[in-house]
């Protein structure tokens, strides 16, 4: 078992991604501390069949953007499950938002559920992990960190933001063992028609620019996460993995793959 008897941190369980991450590392050995929005009672078959499997869960419903809350919540963890080993950092909020006409408490909410819950998140876990020497930090951000979306600037920017974070933390908490990496999350099969926007037509027939036609899932993106989990990433820190199956690469001149 690659991650037996490891506490994993996973921000957002209720999410599709948080019930993959959940049921993917359980099956390797991982015990839990979840940030549940519902408090558990969205997830609550999920988190019956992972125990019945062996873990240990210990589920929370904390504001992340506020260290206070997050203090409290390892606090109790680790008197339930112990420290964390591995932060697997999944908000994704996405609200509309336009440079010229974005309010500021829209981009405020957007930047403290993607942005400042990682910073907070990545400080609380760094103290724990700096103890003990060795950690892992996988923050799953979006190609978006990159590339505009043409509909939320603000969700970019917060994204840009974790790509940054991630980059300084690999430099500090890698001198204590503690690996950092983020994965660049594309469109998935799971998830609704992305960013709709008048200013580009990057998402028009976007299944098609994948170069096979075939969007991942959030079972790919939990082998990715499970990998970066393991001693076996031990050499990889400060990297930015692109899981997009190629999207990015897309040619607006070439002719997509359409069956």
């Amino acid at each position: 078992m690659k991650l037996k008897e490891k506490v994993v941190f996973i921000t957002e369980a209720d999410t599709g991604s948080g019930t993959a991450f959940l049921h993917r590392l359980a099956l390797e050995g991982a015990h839990f501390i979840l940030n549940s929005a519902s408090g558990g009672s969205e997830i609550a078959e999920n988190l019956d069949r992972v125990r019945r499997g062996g873990s240990n869960v210990f589920v929370a419903n904390a504001d992340l953007s506020r260290s206070i809350e997050v203090n409290d919540l390892f606090r109790e963890a680790e008197q339930a499950v112990g420290t964390v080993d591995v932060l697997i950092h999944n908000a994704d909020l996405v609200k509309p938002a336009l440079v010229e006409t974005c309010d500021e408490e829209t981009f405020l909410a957007v930047m403290n559920a993607n942005a400042k819950s990682a910073f907070i998140c990545t400080q609380a876990a760094g103290r724990q992990m700096r103890a003990k020497q060795s950690g892992k930090i996988i923050y799953v951000t979006s190609i978006h960190a990159e590339k505009p979306t043409g509909s939320s600037f603000a969700y970019s920017a917060s994204k840009g933001a974790v790509k940054m974070l991630a980059r300084e933390a690999a430099l500090i908490l890698g001198r204590s063992g503690v690996n950092v990496n983020t994965i660049e999350l594309g469109p998935l099969e799971e998830d609704a028609p992305p960013f709709p926007s008048r200013l580009t037509t990057i998402y028009d027939d976007y299944r098609y620019k994948v170069p096979d036609a075939v969007l991942g899932t959030y079972g790919d993106l939990a082998e990715l996460a499970l990998y970066l989990a393991s001693d076996g990433a031990r050499y990889v820190n400060g990297a930015d993995i692109r899981l997009d199956g190629g999207f990015l690469m897309h040619y607006s001149d070439r002719k997509m793959k359409k069956v």
